[in-house]
């Protein structure tokens, strides 16, 4: 079964690499470059349904590990899946599960069957396999759901990245199967994993295999895992350029404007990052003149906006010295605020990209804001 177009290109630059397009998903059309705000658990954090519609996100990315150990499936599927159970009316993208497993290493055993982990909640011992996956996947109604894979970490052996290559390329082909098969009345997308460490010549075999499967949309993964900055655009420069110009592309795991201005000039129309929400309860903001720590002192009377250049809520109603109180203070309202400011920032981020790509001046876009953003606040 030949997968079916879901990305039109609107404009792609001179050079060949930075595109705008559009993707056509279950619930609504999505706009590319897009960054997708992380709701691990259903939720994404201090963040109402209405806050993120208001800002303009068409979708956002759940956790099928977290999902499936609570609530599990069966309480989402009384709801009519997960868009109901949420209250969110747009697209979502579930992850595998993979990176959770792989980040749980004390706690499982990978083998080709699948993988055998320990729950972080009750300890209780659970198996995931590629097919059990996209069953997983198709009871929460994902837009868009990833295949298991295998994910290695950063200075991980050549011997490690060839075997997790190996099994995430035959699970790959299972859960195609699976994906093929699915019940008539569910239209969600499988994407394909790249994976192969930081070895190019595994990214190039994997990509061959990733392609020959035939998904709707492709994701890399693998980077973002502790890579210097330098050895992450060097990766991802050397992938992106061996996939197919009519799938969307998805990098996993970047949630910064380096990262994602260095993903947008490889081509690269999606991604998403906890970055920006946690550090938002940690008190950082991000600003077009890099981030603010709000706990210092300098801002406790200091009446101006976080960022000057921002028009969100967020600045045009509250003072650097009233986000600090509510942060010192431990109030609620504190995390609720400086979420709402980190994701509209990077949404306008992504728009400013969207349009110096199609009047073709990205590459001045990109270098204006890296300038001011380390300029320092």
């Amino acid at each position: 079964m030949s997968a079916e177009s879901i990305f039109i290109a609107k404009h792609t630059s001179a050079n060949g690499r930075e595109r705008t397009g559009t993707i056509t998903l279950p619930h609504g059309k999505v706009s590319t470059p897009v960054f997708m705000p992380v709701g691990t658990a259903g939720t994404v954090k201090a963040m109402t349904s209405a806050d993120l519609e208001e800002i303009g996100f068409e979708i956002i990315l759940s956790n099928t590990y977290h999902l499936f150990l609570r609530p599990g499936t069966e309480v989402i599927e009384k709801a009519g899946g997960l868009h109901s159970w949420m209250n969110w009316k747009r697209n979502i993208l579930t992850d595998s599960g993979g990176f959770q497993v792989f980040s749980l290493a004390p706690f499982r055993k990978i083998n080709e069957a699948g993988v055998k982990f320990r729950s972080h909640i009750d300890g209780a011992y659970h198996v995931l396999t590629p097919e059990r996956v996209v069953a997983i996947q198709t009871s929460l109604r994902s837009d868009i759901q990833m295949q298991l894979d295998v994910c290695t970490s950063w200075g991980a052996e050549r011997k490690e990245a060839e075997r997790a290559l190996r099994i995430t390329t035959d699970w790959l082909g299972r859960a195609k199967a699976a994906w093929d098969a699915r019940e008539a009345s569910y239209d969600g997308k499988l994407f394909a994993i790249v994976q192969g460490n930081f070895f190019k010549d595994l990214r190039e075999r994997s990509v061959e295999a990733v392609v020959a499967a035939d998904t709707p949309g492709i994701a890399i993964g693998g980077l973002s895992v502790g890579e210097p900055f330098e050895v992450f655009s060097e990766q991802l420069a050397h992938t992106a350029g061996l996939l197919p110009a009519d799938k969307p592309r998805y990098v996993m795991g970047i949630g910064t404007p380096e990262f994602i201005l260095e993903a947008i000039s490889n081509g690269i129309d999606m991604f998403d990052c906890v970055f920006p929400t946690r550090t938002a309860r940690n008190g950082l903001a991000f600003t077009s003149r890099g981030p603010l720590a709000i706990k210092k002192e300098r801002n406790e009377s200091d009446m101006g906006p976080l960022d000057p250049a921002c028009s969100c809520k967020v600045c045009a109603g509250y003072s650097r010295a009233y986000l600090r109180h509510l942060y010192k203070c431990g109030e609620i309202l504190s995390s609720m605020l400086l979420t709402y400011h980190n994701l509209h920032f990077l949404h306008a981020l992504v728009l400013g990209a969207r349009e110096a790509i199609e009047a073709d001046a990205f590459p001045a876009y990109k270098k204006a804001v890296l300038e001011r953003y380390a300029e320092g606040v």
